[in-house]
């Protein structure tokens, strides 16, 4: 059941308090220059594309779009649950940039470069560490760079190497881990300091309570309406077998319609990042029902690298060929 918490009992790795702290411009400077270890003159937070629809998450998500002085580009998000395909998403974040820096005009040439990084409160690799840095290299030779201008990171609460990183990381990765009971305690380090400033002001804050508000209002529609689409699935499978059986195949039905859709539509985002999706493409693509197909496209999808490579592949699996009748 979907719980709402009050603005009271966030703590920063809650979506929206960690937004609200990082739309002050020096908060989400610190914590830029302290994941990537490089000083950072000025950024410029936009709040217009921070409050987003997330079609892989069918919902309202609060992330941190920055861009600095040198018009490099950052895409910051909290990731409380470990949720698959990390690294397909976080390619998604870097198209999704890329594709609007486009879309207005640049060339290639003039794209900036582009920075996504996840604060996971889990260990989203398992290999102890606190940073996991991606750029994309030559595998023959790993000192030979791409120079593609992307940089994917993930921070980890979970991390066991200390000294690997600056004190400020850890001590910041720390206060993310933290309880609501202990992220109240007294840090040394004096961003943490700074943080727990902006956070009793925000929680002070009338227009922050109201902001809160409306968003978890939009929190509890989508809920509901997933709740409604499961029911409306369940009682009509359930009308078909029979009222007791039916209830329980009905949710089963409900909630696998539910991830079906999610597939199909990251599917279809994936592609529209390529080139416009053909209305037949798409009719095909919706009309699926089988997970195991879904997932075979969607990695299709993930490495097609134009929509015309996409479709020489999954084109038997879009367009299966009729089923011979036996004689």
């Amino acid at each position: 059941m979907y719980r709402k918490k009050t603005l009271q009992e966030l703590t920063i790795k809650d979506n929206f308090l960690f937004g609200a702290v990082m739309m002050e411009e020096d908060n989400c400077r610190r914590f830029l220059e302290l994941a990537l270890d490089i000083p950072i003159g000025r950024v410029e937070v936009s709040r217009e594309k921070s409050l987003v629809y997330h079609p892989e998450y069918k919902g309202v998500r609060l992330d941190v779009f920055a861009r600095g002085e040198d018009a490099s580009c950052f895409n910051v998000e909290m990731q409380v649950a470990a949720k698959p395909s990390l690294g397909k998403r976080s390619r998604y974040y870097h198209a999704h940039m890329d594709m609007e820096l486009l879309l207005s005009g640049r060339e290639y040439r003039e794209l900036p470069n582009t920075c996504v990084i996840f604060i996971c409160d889990f260990d989203p690799f398992g290999q102890g560490k606190f940073r996991y840095t991606f750029r994309n290299c030559c595998r023959e030779n790993s000192t030979v760079d791409l120079k593609d201008g992307r940089l994917t990171m993930f921070l980890s609460t979970h991390g066991k190497n200390p000294q690997e990183i600056s004190e400020g990381l850890v001590s910041f990765l720390n206060f993310v881990k933290a309880a609501l009971d202990e992220s109240g305690n007294v840090f040394r380090d004096p961003y943490i300091k700074q943080l727990q400033n902006s956070i009793r002001k925000i929680k002070k804050s009338r227009e922050m309570g109201d902001r809160y508000m409306i968003f978890r209002e939009m929190l509890q529609e989508e809920w509901s309406e997933g709740r409604l689409e499961g029911r409306r699935v369940g009682r009509k499978e359930g009308r078909r077998i029979g009222r007791k059986e039916g209830r329980r195949v009905g949710r089963k039905e409900g909630r696998k319609e539910g991830q079906l859709e999610t597939l199909r539509k990251s599917i279809f985002d994936l592609l529209s990042l390529l080139s416009p999706v053909p209305d037949t493409v798409k009719e095909s693509l919706f009309s699926i029902n089988d997970p195991a197909v879904l997932d075979k496209l969607l990695m299709k999808a993930a490495k097609a690298e134009s929509l015309e490579t996409f479709l020489s592949e999954a084109k038997p699996l879009l367009f299966p060929a009729p089923k011979s009748k036996a004689d």
